[in-house]
């Protein structure tokens, strides 16, 4: 009875979706303001019954109900709880249901908390995410039912894709989805706003928690996402470019360039129309992303392979959505009336560079991801790889973090350069102090790594002038926000860089008592045994290390695993972590001449891609919770940023 509990509840929130888009139009198009006492309810019972579906089903996997195919298709009883739960994201059908889950989840928090819009933009707004959720409800009724029963039902389950049994997988989507909902949400106000004509700076203050929740949980998707691919896939990288990790990259450059044009338009009242635009843009991204990610036409272990006819009906939401919105933009955007003017060189002008850089690096990864699968719809196999995107985009980055470093140096409005030049002193001492050193003891690392490192060094600087000369335990908790997340995008940049120029690889046949240097490490093979887990049984390898021939010995013991369900071999690598950087082992194939293969990555400094990744994570939550606190924002005065 679980299952068509499930299946209940979601026809219901369909119906309610359905409902409460048709109470939004009521009341946009013939302004009784009365029926937004209504619209609040059902978004709140849209909301309940979504979650209600999603909990079903969370329940069916864990206890194994294999009278239900979904379950059958991706989980086993003998897999850990973890994984049970996690099983019922880690497929297209109830990845879909997760997604809409939130999304009514995140209509009905719309419909309890905002109360800054007028009646009209915020029904317009909540008919917005109903119009949404109607779409995909629709496809999960018609298409995708995560409740199908199958008879007669098997002993037991196929099991769980052996990569995404992990326990960062087990959360990694969830924030994912959160961050897309997010961005769902600023696309409704987008949409409210443009449908009643009020695009201001009040549209704004209301979206921008939104787009800062949504960018902080990208954040931490990605972060966490690019982590699981380099400790668990054991190639030793950190981002390959894949076409489904390019999926989440460009909402999150749309939602970074949205960030910074919404809060120019909720604290000085411009940008106006390009808010609205990116608001439409980053979302376009993320329903590119989920077409990608279903539609079966990559091949990836983060893809949820289906059919081509729930890839046209995905196809099919997305031309519906984005181009009604882009040619309601186009009919409205003559009514957006321009906001505050600024010079170029000004603060204003600084985020507009940087939002024009973003949007260049989102068309080349965007053209970089589709052309591939275009070419191969005509015929013509070809390959966008690793090095395309990084020769592409590298440069264009390492202009953008000039500009970021410069732009909160700038005054609003208006500024002079002599006056940049001189607050400009110490950055620019960084970048060069970091040049002289690393130019005699570096050479030869390359000319992106050089350069990332030292402009690494001068963005650090540049993030926290802004708290110079300040009293420090007076400082807006948004103001914190900003310094820590360009703090951290210096972090990761100097982990990148690092990483770039300094790692160390050698693939080496390893006997037994055999010692082979890599980095500043000797790893000797010390012997090999079997090893059992709750589902896979593995031969893990006994590696004695030593840093220098005369370090203290430790013992890294990578492993290879194998799984009876579905049968599967996998390596799991083996990290041993310092402050100077990581020592990565994987254990390969016994070669025939009695050895075994070992695979060893020394890499300095490479936590510090993540560590900044946190980081920025952290900063936009700081700015999240400021701006929630202090409520309607004032505007800022120049003296609060130079005293």
């Amino acid at each position: 009875m679980i299952a068509e509990a499930g299946l209940a509840a979601l026809w219901l929130a369909a119906a309610m979706a359905a409902l409460q888009l048709l109470l939004a139009a009521n009341v946009v198009y013939s302004g009784r303001e009365e029926m937004v006492r209504a619209i609040r309810p059902v978004a709140i019972a849209q909301g309940f019954l979504v979650a209600l579906a999603m909990l079903c089903l969370i329940l069916a996997f864990a206890r194994s109900d294999m009278s239900v195919k979904l379950v059958v298709e991706n989980s086993h009883s003998a897999k850990p709880m973890l994984y049970k739960l996690a099983g019922a994201w880690g497929n297209h059908e109830g990845s879909m249901l997760l997604w809409v889950t939130i999304l009514g989840l995140a209509g009905a928090a719309v419909a309890v908390f905002e109360r800054r819009l007028d009646q009209r933009t915020l029904s317009a707004t909540i008919g917005a995410q109903a119009l949404i959720a109607t779409g995909f409800y629709a496809f999960l009724l018609i298409a995708s039912n995560p409740f199908a029963r199958v008879f007669p039902a098997p002993a037991d389950g196929q099991g769980l894709n052996p990569l995404l049994q992990d326990p960062g997988l087990a959360f990694h989507p969830p924030t994912l989805y959160i961050g897309y909902v997010g961005i769902s949400v600023a696309f409704s106000f987008a949409v409210g706003a443009l449908v009643t004509r009020e695009v201001g700076p009040a549209f704004a203050r209301a979206m921008r928690p939104w787009v800062l929740g949504a960018w902080v949980f990208l954040t931490l998707g990605i972060t966490a996402g690019s982590y699981w691919a380099y400790y668990e896939l054991g190639w030793g990288g950190w981002w390959f470019w894949d076409p489904v990790e390019n999926a989440s990259l460009m909402p999150w450059l749309a939602a970074t360039a949205l960030l910074h044009s919404v809060s120019v338009l909720a604290t000085r009242d411009g940008l106006r129309a390009w808010t609205i635009m990116l608001a439409v843009v980053a979302f376009s991204m993320s329903m590119i992303g989920t077409f990608l990610v279903r539609s079966g036409i990559l091949t990836s272990v983060h893809a949820f392979a289906v059919d081509p006819e729930r890839g046209a009906f995905i196809l099919a939401l997305l031309a519906i959505y984005i181009g009604g919105a882009l040619a309601l933009f186009a009919l409205r955007v003559g009514t957006v009336r321009q906001g505050n003017v600024f010079a170029p060189l000004s603060r204003e002008g600084a985020l507009v560079v940087n939002n024009l850089l973003l949007s260049v690096i989102l068309g080349i990864v965007l053209i970089g991801t589709l052309y591939p699968i275009v070419a191969a719809g005509m015929g013509v196999q070809l390959s966008v790889g690793k090095p395309f995107f990084d020769k592409a985009t590298g440069p264009i980055a390492l202009v953008l973090v000039v500009f970021m470093a410069a732009g909160p140096l700038l005054r609003w409005r208006r500024d002079q350069a002599n006056a940049l030049f001189k607050r400009m002193t110490w950055p620019v001492a960084g970048f060069g102090a970091a040049l002289i050193v690393l130019v005699p003891f570096a050479w030869g690392i390359g000319v992106l790594p050089l350069l990332g490192l030292a402009l690494a060094a001068g963005l650090a600087v540049a993030s926290v002038a802004p708290l110079w000369g300040r009293n420090l335990r007076r400082t807006p908790l948004f103001t914190w926000g900003m310094v820590v997340a360009h703090l951290g995008i210096a972090v990761s940049l100097a982990g990148m860089a690092s990483d770039s120029a300094f790692t160390k690889e050698r693939l080496v046949v390893a006997r037994i008592g055999e010692a082979h240097a890599v980095g500043p490490y000797w790893v000797r093979l010390k012997g090999l045994r079997p090893v059992m887990g709750p589902n896979w049984s593995a031969i893990a390898a006994d590696l004695s290390i030593t840093r220098g021939q005369n370090g203290a010995p430790f013992t890294l013991s990578p492993q290879a695993r194998y799984f009876s369900d579905p049968p599967t071999n996998t390596n799991e690598s083996a990290i041993s972590t310092r402050i100077d950087g990581q020592l990565y082992t994987v254990l390969g194939q016994r070669d025939p001449s009695g050895g075994y293969q070992l695979r060893l990555w020394w890499k300095p400094f490479v936590t510090f891609i993540w560590l900044g990744g946190a980081m920025v994570a952290l900063g936009g939550a700081l700015s999240l919770i400021g701006r929630v606190r202090r409520g309607r924002p004032r505007v800022v005065a120049d003296e609060d940023y130079y005293g």
